[in-house]
């Protein structure tokens, strides 16, 4: 098992970091809020700590859990520390208006982030498409939820989807970083469908193979 930083503490935070300890990695919470992180430590259980917030993330795996609006001030907060590390980007950059996004018309969330970081930090794109409540659950309707993931380095794809298998959901490569931008949309998809159709998040977007 591996150990798995979470700069963040709020639902998505909760859910990934519940979902690890109990698959039996070890969980490090990091948040700007340092009591937050500590409950959110005790809520996760299973001997997680907390890290000091810009500090060297422990973790092989490290998961940006924060808005997409905070996420520069994060990054710019720790700099060189997460210079080598595989960042998870869970972000959505939706407008207030929710239907657009906050992003240049060229560019999407997941490539931004990636412009900000060390350039030796490696950008795999997951968990943006699941409402945190369905991915706390694990598995919807008896069947695991779907995660879809998206990156450049292969390897680093790899360790992403085995971490995602290892909490009992299903990984799904979309492809290379670019197809984080699609991801990004699915979120939109999501939150229309919540406005329009479904009327509530009980609900989880993935792939039904027949047979």
């Amino acid at each position: 098992m591996s150990t798995i930083s979470i700069i963040g503490s709020g639902g998505m935070a909760a859910a990934i970091g519940g979902l690890a300890a109990k698959a039996g990695h070890t969980v490090e919470v990091m948040s700007r809020d340092a009591a937050k992180a500590r409950a959110l430590a005790e809520q996760v259980g299973a001997g997680a700590t907390t890290g000091m917030f810009g500090a060297a993330p422990a973790g092989d795996i490290v998961i940006l859990a924060v808005p997409y609006s905070a996420i520069f001030d994060v990054v710019k907060q720790y700099g060189d520390k997460l210079a080598g590390k595989l960042l998870v980007d869970i972000t959505n950059p939706v407008a207030s208006d929710l239907t657009s996004f906050v992003t240049p018309g060229d560019s999407f969330g997941a490539q931004e982030i990636a412009k900000a970081a060390p350039a030796n930090a490696v950008i795999v794109k997951a968990f943006n498409t699941l409402f945190s409540h369905v991915l706390a659950a694990g598995s919807f309707q008896g069947h695991p939820s779907d995660v879809f993931i998206a990156g450049d380095d292969a390897q680093a794809k790899a360790r992403v989807a085995a971490f995602i298998e290892s909490l009992g959901l299903r990984p799904m490569d979309t492809g290379l970083l670019p197809m984080a931008r699609t991801l990004e949309h699915v979120c939109l998809l999501s939150l229309g469908l919540l406005g329009h159709s479904i009327k509530h998040t009980n609900f989880s977007i993935g792939v039904s193979l027949p047979g």
